[in-house]
């Protein structure tokens, strides 16, 4: 049985359609054994559906739309990569917000695969290090972010990996940050 670590934290799971699957499944699967309660926010209500690579997979019941929530509700977020899942968010000027708010004030944020290009695009990644799916390293890059080529990458209230290969460390990380960083922090993020 895994230690109850992250008992009370509440992790928002921001994913759009056509995530890949591994990329929320096991990660969500790591932080309810750990304690956390886990909700799946979308920009749609009802399901979205997942992605084995190229071919389609299960469909997940969205718990909330971004409407019907706010960053205040959570003490972290998730997001899974997947290229069409992570292209069309990045657009959606509620998940930019949700992101920005929850990065404004310190809560942690776990990213992986193509998903950093929401931080991108909500202009969090200059002076920041982290990872991401190799494709997207020049994008880091052009955003002002340090891009590395490893499996796990921490950077203050981010941990990044680059692919579902990665989430076993992806896991590892982010549960250790998540426990690290539960609860209020005293000051917002320095700009």
């Amino acid at each position: 049985m895994a230690e109850n670590k992250l008992n009370g934290v509440r992790v928002a799971i921001l994913v759009s359609n056509c995530f890949e699957q591994s990329e929320l499944t096991e990660p969500r699967k790591a932080l309810e054994e750990a304690g956390a309660t886990t909700h799946i926010v979308s920009v749609q209500s009802g399901a979205i559906r997942g992605m084995k690579n190229d071919e389609k997979a299960d469909t997940f019941k969205v718990d909330f739309t971004l409407d019907q929530v706010t960053p205040d509700e959570f003490d972290a977020v998730l997001l899974p990569g997947g290229v069409f899942n992570s292209d069309f968010l990045r657009v959606d000027e509620r998940a930019q917000e949700f992101v920005r708010a929850i990065d404004n004030v310190g809560k942690p944020i776990a990213v992986i695969c193509h998903a950093p290009w929401m931080l991108i695009s909500a202009g969090l990644v200059e002076g920041r290090t982290l990872t991401s799916y190799y494709t997207i390293e020049d994008d880091v890059r052009n955003a002002g972010g340090h891009w590395v080529d490893q499996e796990a990458v921490r950077d203050d209230n981010w941990v990044s990996s680059r692919e579902p290969a990665d989430l076993p460390a992806f896991n590892r990380e982010m549960i250790i940050m998540f426990d690290e960083l539960k609860g209020p922090r005293e000051q917002p993020r320095a700009a």
